[in-house]
């Protein structure tokens, strides 16, 4: 059994764990950040989640950080990729013209960009990175985290971390059952938290927001790509759900904030409501002619997403029975676009579609890891609940934009977007202001030397689907990196960084340094 003593252990090399090693490697301290699968970046990477943004990210509203990230994505492609003239001189250029995203770009292409962001510290030592290491434990002494024990995936490995801070990155919150931190799962009750969206009756743990193993495809007329037929091909040809207007493998689906049925197609040619274009990675358009065959698209899309269950506080048996259960909806997905889906011009099937597993990492051609959108959440010093950001919210009190925090370490902003749930419940998609992100959500009730570094903050079920998003991701994990360095040089806790005005003010006055936006100028909602 291996181990290792350093300053800061990051449980999670995802979007907001990335972040938060940054941050910690900028203010001199020595980091070992772990990763449970091969790549680093989470979303952004082993998800192959294209960065779900708000409209002003070209001009303001991120980190400066973030911010560099996404420049060099486009100098990634600038710098090595034969692009048209038009494409190379264009200061947004989006890569894959998606319009989910001002910035559709490819999962290798982030993967390239966190490396190198990253490599500086790692080539001196500062930064020590884990990969294919899953936590499977971990020791505490009272209200602090002494060690975390990681074994790696293929060869079976253990090794014991030791820090001085923790922070849990994972994508379900994994260190806070490991370390007996007090924390909550699923929908919250309406009596318990007043939220207009909370459940009307008792709070119920297991109702989580749907999980979507996502994949890429490009197009080849004329050519046949059909994959074999999924083992549960059967299974979900049939399956409808009792809120769902139509089978899951249909072009029918609930329009997301009205609930009414929506028809869509799959390509630009066959109508105005298609998801080629949706989350578009590469468009071919933007290269000199010959050197794409196709455009490359991402799907992540309403017929993919899973809800028959969750994948956390439930058994080894059943967690991997949804696991399993999210990658044959999204192949049957696709085959049942190469084969049965109905055509604008009458026939049946895409047999053209071909699955792009170089693009994603994988043999299988799936995604090298689920899109997980809601995760256990720290029972934090103050919850940031729907009464502090959603416009009806606000507005039935008197109110026109977002509660004002004072202890905000960041802002962010999106919809309060919640996929069908495994309650068997349909989307909530909601308005909200543009928010900060408060300090007291990223602090426990007792422990004192770990913090969430991702969408495992002090947030509800409702106001996760706000805050759960890339660039938020990355303010929240930027923000616990620069809090537990800054606690190490002060030899002060969280908690005292969080109630002390002083300590506060200092802090703040570091983020802003760093390029972190603490609050936002006079917009509107979104």
């Amino acid at each position: 059994m291996k181990e290792i003593q350093t300053d800061l252990v990051i449980v999670g090399g995802g979007t907001g764990g990335c972040a938060a090693a940054l941050a910690a490697c900028r203010m001199g301290y020595k980091v070992v950040m772990t990763e449970e699968t091969m790549w680093i970046g989470g979303q952004l990477t082993s998800q192959a989640v294209p960065p779900d943004e708000h409209p002003w990210i070209e001009q303001f509203g991120c980190t400066r950080s973030y911010r560099q990230f996404r420049d060099q994505v486009r100098a990634f492609y600038k710098d090595g990729f034969p692009l048209t003239e038009a494409a190379r001189s264009n200061p947004v250029f989006n890569p894959g013209n998606g319009y989910v995203s001002r910035l559709c770009h490819e999962p290798r292409a982030a993967l390239s960009v966190l490396e190198r962001m990253l490599s500086p510290y790692m080539h001196s030592g500062r930064l020590m990175l884990l990969t294919q290491r899953r936590a499977i434990g971990a020791e505490t002494d009272g209200d602090r985290v002494t060690t975390v024990k990681v074994v790696h995936s293929l060869s079976g490995e253990v090794t014991v971390l030791h820090a001085t801070y923790f922070l849990d990155a994972t994508e379900c919150g994994d260190l806070l059952p490991m370390t007996g931190t007090e924390y909550v799962t699923g929908s919250e009750s309406r009596s318990e938290t007043d939220e207009p969206h909370a459940l009307a009756g008792v709070a119920d743990p297991l109702d989580m927001q749907a999980i979507t193993h996502c994949f890429a495809v490009d197009y080849l007329e004329g050519e046949d790509h059909t994959i074999d037929k999924p083992e549960q091909y059967a299974f979900w040809n049939s399956y409808k759900a009792d809120f769902w207007p139509d089978k899951q493998l249909s072009w029918t689906v609930p329009h997301y904030i009205t609930h009414e049925p929506t028809i869509y197609h799959l390509f630009p040619s066959e109508g105005p409501d298609n998801r080629w274009l949706y989350r578009r990675i590469l468009d071919r358009s933007n290269f000199t002619p010959g050197f794409l065959a196709s455009d490359i698209t991402l799907v992540n899309w309403p017929q993919n997403d899973y809800w028959l269950g969750p994948i956390f506080e439930v058994s080894e048996e059943e967690r991997l029975r949804h696991l399993e259960g999210a990658k044959q909806l999204s192949l049957s997905l696709l085959y049942w676009m190469q084969t049965e889906a109905p055509r604008a011009d009458g026939k049946m099937g895409f047999p053209g579609l071909r699955l792009r597993g170089d693009v994603t990492g994988t043999e299988d051609g799936l995604a090298m890891a689920p899109y997980i959108r809601e995760s256990r959440r720290i029972r934090a010093q103050f919850t940031v609940l729907e009464q502090h950001i959603g416009v009806e919210a606000r507005q039935s009190a008197g109110f026109n934009s977002a509660e004002t925090f004072v202890d905000s370490v960041g802002i962010g902003c999106y919809r309060l977007d919640l996929h069908p749930s495994t309650g068997n419940r349909n989307y909530i998609d909601i308005a909200s202001y543009p928010f900060q992100i408060p300090l007291g959500s990223l602090i426990p009730i007792r422990m004192k030397n770990l913090l969430p570094a991702c969408k495992n903050i002090g947030v509800t079920h409702i106001t996760n689907g706000s805050y759960r998003l890339h660039p938020v991701e990355w303010n929240i994990g930027e923000a616990a990196g620069y809090l537990s360095a800054y606690c190490m040089t002060r030899g002060v806790q969280p908690v005292e960084v969080w109630s002390n005005k002083d300590q506060l003010e200092e802090f703040q006055r570091l983020l802003t340094r760093e390029g972190i936006e603490l609050k936002w100028p006079h917009i509107h909602e979104v």
